[in-house]
């Protein structure tokens, strides 16, 4: 990984609003590459916004559609990398929380979130890929909200050869400060077990469909030390220089980088479907 500086925006998206998160979104991106960002992250659904009811649906776009290829223009225009993310309807009507990657050579790929939410169940359809996405300052993998939750994400994203855990969020109610403590609970680890930068933000305010998001950007380094946050509860674009030399100082330390000596024989029950109860099943 080459040094690199990323920005995270805090950013409120309308729901069904999407040329006007687009337009707003374009400003965003402008201030990010006028500040030398190589990479913009946006929250979770940021361009069509978020919502657990179905109607949802009407908002849905295919990739490519109008709003990706927007957002392609835009790293075009902008020069840098755009993370992005809005209702997919696939060619089968069924819809995704997806997140696309677009660069100056065009759209490079896109994520569909694999690990849906209790109240997301039943109306998306979760991903079944976990891409790695190759530039030449890095390689990053995105997580979307419920998504960090689950270490094994994480991980296999690391070893895909992920330097960087892209963790877009549409994650509802409590202050800041309360999904700050939230979040250093389990994105610490994310980078910590996996020497990976972390890089986390959310959607703020009133959504006009009942939701309210409290905002919220943060920075990890792979020893999971915070290295930026904003914990100011209203938009912005939160920078940070990601060094490649703190990703070295754990990877080339053996007793830092931890993933060399896993020992995946002995995890067998991970993949067994039976081994986890849920609430209320018999025992």
């Amino acid at each position: 990984m080459d040094d690199l500086r990323i920005a995270a925006v805090v950013m409120r998206s309308v729901l069904g609003e999407t040329s006007d998160n687009l337009n707003r979104m374009r400003a965003w991106v402008g201030e990010a590459a006028s500040k030398g960002a190589s990479i913009v992250c946006f929250p979770e659904l940021n361009l069509t916004g978020y919502s657990v009811r179905e109607t949802i649906r009407s908002v849905a776009e295919p990739i490519p559609g109008p709003s990706s290829e927007a957002v392609v223009q835009m790293a075009r225009e902008s020069g840098i990398v755009i993370l992005s993310g809005l209702i997919e309807r696939d060619s089968k009507d069924r819809i995704f929380a997806s997140h696309l990657v677009a660069s100056p050579e065009g759209l490079q790929g896109v994520y569909r979130k694999c690990h849906l939410s209790p109240f997301e169940q039943g109306l998306y359809c979760a991903g079944d890929t976990i891409p790695v996405f190759n530039f030449k300052w890095a390689n990053f993998g995105v997580e979307l909200c419920y998504d960090t939750h689950f270490p094994e994400l994480g991980t296999i994203l690391a070893l895909k050869g992920a330097d960087i855990l892209f963790c877009p969020h549409a994650s509802p109610r409590g202050t800041p400060e309360k999904k700050l403590h939230s979040w250093l609970r389990h994105l610490t680890a994310r980078a910590y077990d996996n020497g990976v930068f972390v890089v986390a933000c959310n959607q703020v305010g009133n959504n006009n469909h009942g939701l309210d998001f409290p905002g919220l950007a943060l920075v990890l380094n792979p020893s999971g030390d915070v290295i930026a946050e904003h914990v100011g509860g209203e938009e912005t674009v939160l920078l940070a220089d990601l060094r490649a030399a703190d990703l070295a100082y754990v990877r080339e330390n053996r007793m830092r980088f931890f993933l060399p000596n896993r020992r995946p024989e002995l995890y067998e029950g991970l993949i067994d479907r039976s081994s986890v109860k849920r609430p209320g099943e018999p025992q």
